[in-house]
């Protein structure tokens, strides 16, 4: 095993830290070795609840928006909901990775937990929309850091060739999350009043203060002296932020080629080479070069990112076709999707019981997301002449399809990455992930804007204007959909399949 990958002993720990110009940090070392299977269990078990919170507040949300937007008045500014957050938690993943690397877990997931329960608070006692924006954008910076974080524990506790054995857990938090939110969110849109949607999480919040206090002071405890990249992590909020307005405002509210998006293009632009140039000379650059430069890491990160950019587009895409161009019920549309993410998430679980048993552990996985590629073609090529059965079979092998890659990618991005670099590198990965999925609706959306019949009502993705979308116009949504599951399969197939580590 290489040398960054032995860092488990204080000595060796010392060692690196000499090198880098630091000191070793005096905090006690619990190795993965003093964690008994029940220990690990334990603390994936208690990672489920900020798995569940940072995953369900979007679909918990979705159900919700028309009786938000009348009840304040301003309709046209529900989107602002779902993209404050989405801006602000993909902006602020990778300073959670790199905090996460100083100063331990537990105090960033105390820090996450907090600030998702600040804003929580600030939504539900919003009187307007725009301050319902800013407590979006408040409970966003906190979410950023609760799946992400809780992914950091989960490699903390287990070894590459052992994560999968405890990532079952994380797929069950996944899927309960998907299959409750929109049924939640409507049943307290509906009875109760939509505020209750910031505030029925509160309970669940302050349980995970309680566990991050307790359970999670069982961590191995791996961190070295780090420097915080303060100005880059400045770069990348600054950067992804214009570049991610642009692409939700562009073609919506102002054309592509206006000045307020040309500009926040150029300044995205000029930030971007900004963040690059810091990476390059920084002492400890946010997000780390020799992460960047690791073929595997790619690779695991792109196959990670354009698959799940498939998935997120079509949660998107799929319930606007299903109302707009098949005239189902907003509830129906919303229901035929549990079975996507209910399958997605078993098989993940299922396979990732594998992954450490199994030599040739990319096979499994390649056959899958092939067919999953098949079923997404399948949608597009039946969009015309689809049926309520046919339909659900193309949503099960996407599901089974995809499900498998979802683990494995996280293994080979921990089996490859030192482990002091490992907060970073999830980081990286759930940030480019967010990105790519950004960029995928943004160029879906703009392919449904192009091809609106004449005198269709156009500004917004509104249900007047998709009610104008012609089938023809979703199969190459979906087309261009299958694209980007092909270009996770690429990326998994010239992944490297190295040894997973045992320790």
């Amino acid at each position: 095993m290489n040398d960054s990958r032995s860092n488990s002993t204080a000595g060796s720990q010392e060692a690196i830290a000499h090198d880098a110009g630091f000191s070793a940090m005096p905090a006690e070392r619990i190795g993965p070795q003093a964690l008994s299977h029940r220990d690990k269990r334990v603390i994936a078990i208690s990672m489920m609840l900020p798995v569940f919170l940072g995953s369900v507040d979007q679909s918990v949300l979705a159900s919700a928006l028309p009786t938000i937007g009348r009840d304040l008045g301003q309709v046209h500014n529900l989107p602002w909901l779902v993209t404050a957050f989405l801006i602000a938690s993909t902006a602020f993943t990778p300073l959670y990775g790199k905090f996460a690397d100083i100063h331990g877990r537990r105090a960033t997931m105390l820090i996450g937990v907090t600030i998702y329960v600040v804003g929580s608070l600030l939504c539900a006692a919003s009187p307007n929309m725009l301050t319902l924006i800013g407590g979006r954008a408040v409970q966003g910076c906190g979410a950023g850091g609760l799946v992400v974080t809780a992914n950091m524990v989960l490699g903390d506790i287990a070894s590459p060739k052992e994560r999968g054995r405890y990532y079952t857990y994380f797929s069950i938090a996944f899927m309960t999350a998907g299959g409750s939110g929109p049924a939640l969110g409507g049943f307290i849109a509906e009875h109760l009043h939509w505020q209750m949607i910031f505030l029925w999480n509160l309970p669940l919040s302050l349980l995970a203060i309680v566990v991050a206090l307790t359970v999670l002071r069982r961590l191995p405890q791996r961190e070295r002296r780090h420097r915080l990249d303060v100005a880059g992590a400045i770069l990348v909020i600054a950067a992804s932020s214009a570049f991610m307005l642009a692409l939700n405002l562009g073609g919506l509210r102002y054309p592509w080629l206006s000045l307020p998006i040309l500009g926040l293009l150029a300044g995205a632009l000029v930030l971007g080479f900004g963040l690059v140039a810091r990476l390059r000379t920084a002492a400890e650059p946010l997000i780390p070069i020799a992460v960047l430069a690791d073929p595997a890491a790619r690779l695991a990160i792109a196959a990670h990112s354009f698959g799940w950019g498939a998935i997120i587009s079509l949660n998107i895409f799929l319930p606007m076709y299903l109302q707009s161009a098949l005239g189902w019920s907003p509830s129906a549309a919303g229901l035929s999707l549990v079975i996507l993410m209910v399958t997605l998430n078993s098989t993940a679980g299922l396979s990732s019981q594998l992954l450490g048993r199994m030599r040739r552990y990319k096979l499994l996985p390649l056959c899958f997301l092939f067919v999953g590629v098949d079923a997404v073609v399948a949608l597009a090529l039946s969009a015309e002449s689809m049926t309520t059965l046919r339909f659900e079979i193309i949503l099960f092998l996407i599901g089974i399809g995809f499900g498998p890659t979802a683990p494995l990618t996280q293994v080979a991005l921990q089996n490859t990455v030192p482990a002091r670099d490992l907060g970073a590198a999830l980081g990286t990965m759930n940030f480019t992930r967010t990105l790519i999925a950004t960029i995928m609706i943004a160029i879906f959306g703009a392919i449904v804007l192009a091809h609106a019949p004449v005198g269709a009502p156009r500004g917004t993705l509104s249900q007047d204007f998709l009610g104008s979308a012609s089938m023809a116009t979703f199969a190459i949504v979906f087309l261009a959909i299958a694209a980007t599951l092909l270009l996770s399969f690429l990326a998994l197939v010239r992944l490297e399949e190295k040894p997973l580590a045992d320790t």
